[in-house]
């Protein structure tokens, strides 16, 4: 049976996303982020296109690494405007049935108990349809502006990411019984306080007496995707991820972190098909490959150098304004995105790189593979990167928006449908169905979250637990 391949695309609510300078294109509608219009256009277009979910990137810093200043990022608009992902999510489930959403939240700079309100609001508003892509954030200029001098060490980041997913999903998965909201309107009770429970979580970084705000929604637990690629993040991924994002440059370069990957989840009681990995791509796509490679160069020649070192500078912790420009990288520790360092000096050792070729590489397309052709050349790349990488799917950016999305779901999606490697219609309602199969709405008993459904049950309620400490007078 042909392997199926889920398409997410890849936007962030900003003017630059992945192509640095393209803003400039002429068909480039990007700065039109901060409208609702752009956005439930956008999804009504991969809706059209059977798209699994539209996967929202962010961060909560400026990109101030190249020449230590924000000064190239605003003038070239990377990443920055940048607003919350978070608030066109309903307006974008409001005009489509299908299409999932998978939302980037930096668990550093959030609380557990508030946090799993948002996701279980989103998750019952999209009826289901909602994931989390959870990222520990990487850069320091967040840090600064969140209350912090720096950003936590790499380590320290994923040990506290591990007992704060371990506070969402007692919160999602235990604090409510199946059946604790009746709505009985004759005895005027909404909800039996038997069957809710305080989770009294106390660890080292949280304390969480109470119980979980929202009722049970559709998936109980949104879908979770991380995007870790050091090692310390491939174990974060294994443990927790049921989507997990990562970039490659080569196939089979790529195979050796999926293979990686799926193993750790393995060692850690989980199927290998469990964890669904998509990688990042773009497609500039024509009527033939001719047409498509001049597009393809005059996407480039609105490129921006600096732009690329921009965001460079923040996805690496390198600056390379003291590089030369031929001067080959080698690999340093940082506290930023090491996939993002490593893939360019340690990921092939056939090649060195230096921040000339960096800058052309990123131009167009970010770290990922840029597909440039017609749609059965695209298709064909689609295919050879999914198969070759071990992929799942992948995760389209654009060039140009809304135009590098509708010239995917218009040329390159039927002749994926022809070949049987993507659906002709959504099977299951909700996300976590589209990736592991109709009927399965909720967290697979491998994954961490499924411990604690059902965990409560006999323990204190809030029916027999005061709602507050009791307040002892004192005696004069």
């Amino acid at each position: 049976m042909t392997k199926r391949i889920s398409l997410n695309a890849f936007d962030m609510t900003c003017p630059t996303h992945q192509s640095p300078g393209l803003w400039r294109h002429p068909a480039n509608r990007a700065d039109q982020y901060n409208t609702l219009e752009y956005w439930t256009d956008l999804a009504q277009t991969l809706e059209r296109g059977k798209f699994d979910a539209l996967f929202l990137a962010d961060v909560l810093g400026i990109y101030d690494v190249y020449k230590n200043s924000s000064a190239p990022a605003l003038r070239d608009g990377d990443q920055v405007p940048l607003n919350d992902p978070f608030f066109q999510v309903p307006a974008m489930a409001a005009v489509t049935k299908n299409l999932g959403f998978a939302v980037t939240a930096a668990l550093t700079y959030e609380q557990p108990y508030s946090l799993a309100r948002k996701f279980s609001t989103l998750d019952h508003l999209t009826r289901g349809r909602i994931g989390w892509n959870v990222v520990t954030s990487y850069l320091d200029s967040a840090a600064r502006n969140l209350g912090r001098s720096e950003i936590l060490g790499h380590d320290q980041r994923y040990d506290l990411a591990d007992e704060f997913l371990d506070v969402t999903y007692k919160l999602w998965e235990g604090s409510w019984e199946d059946g604790a909201v009746i709505k009985d309107r004759v005895r005027g009770i909404y909800t039996d306080p038997a069957k809710v429970h305080p989770i009294n979580h106390s660890g080292e970084y949280f304390q969480v007496p109470g119980i979980h705000l929202s009722e049970p929604s559709p998936q109980r637990s949104p879908v979770i995707f991380q995007a870790g690629a050091s090692p310390r993040g491939r174990d974060f991924a294994a443990k927790h991820g049921e989507g997990i994002f990562i970039n490659g440059i080569r196939p089979d370069l790529t195979r050796k972190v999926t293979d990686d990957i799926r193993d750790r989840a393995e060692l850690r009681g989980r199927s290998r098909d469990s964890v669904k990995i998509f990688s990042l791509m773009t497609a500039v796509i024509a009527d033939s490959d001719a047409a498509a490679e001049r597009l393809h160069k005059e996407y480039l020649s609105y490129s921006s150098s600096e732009g690329a070192f921009t965001f460079y500078g923040g996805w690496s912790g390198l600056d390379l304004s003291g590089y030369a420009p031929d001067q080959p990288l080698k690999y340093v520790d940082t506290n930023a995105v090491r996939s993002a360092l490593s893939i360019f000096t340690k990921a092939d050792p056939t090649r060195e790189w230096t921040p000339t070729d960096i800058a052309h590489y990123l131009g167009v397309g970010g770290i990922g593979p840029v597909l440039v052709g017609s749609p059965q050349t695209v298709a064909d790349e689609v295919e050879r990167w999914v198969d070759d990488a071990g992929l799942d799917g992948i995760n389209l950016a654009y060039v140009v928006t809304p135009g590098s999305f509708e010239d995917f779901v218009e040329l390159v999606v039927p002749e994926l449908q022809k070949r049987g490697r993507v659906w002709t219609d959504y099977e299951g309602s909700t996300l976590r169905e589209y990736l592991n199969g109709a009927g399965n709405r909720y967290v697979s008993p491998q994954h961490p979250a499924a411990q604690y459904r059902n965990a409560y049950i006999g323990a204190p309620s809030a029916a027999d637990t005061p709602a507050r400490p009791t307040l002892i007078e004192e005696t004069v």
